[in-house]
């Protein structure tokens, strides 16, 4: 699998600031990259207790589903979180600009990305 390759194609999307490939369960950050002011390293081990608290839930819940994604919305941003379902422990994170990308092709882009790591 070639991570960095993943990184590549999500930062092509309109309005990335930054991507990742991140393990959940343990929190790394397996490849990152874009916008130096993203310290992608604190992202990654942020938005792992977040996909970690979300499994936990859903297991607590009895849904006998998955997660496609998780969207964060804040005042000028979208973080997008993608379990990879080939690949499991691990998802696909992007930061974009909310005034520049379209969260629709965004998404899109990210399956197409998952895809392309088979």
């Amino acid at each position: 699998m070639n991570y960095d390759k993943a990184v590549s194609e999500m930062l092509n999307v309109d309005g990335a600031l930054a991507a990742a490939v991140v393990d959940y369960s343990s929190g790394m950050l397996l490849a990152g990259g874009g916008s130096p002011s993203i310290d992608l390293e604190i992202a990654a081990a942020g938005n792992t207790e977040v996909m970690s608290a979300k499994m936990k839930t859903m297991k607590m819940l009895g849904l006998k589903d998955h997660i496609e994604d998780m969207l964060i919305t804040l005042g000028t941003q979208y973080h997008i979180l993608r379990p990879l379902t080939k690949h499991e422990g691990l998802f696909l994170y992007a930061v974009l600009d909310k005034g520049k990308s379209n969260l629709a092709l965004a998404r899109r882009a990210l399956v197409e990305t998952e895809r392309n790591l088979a």
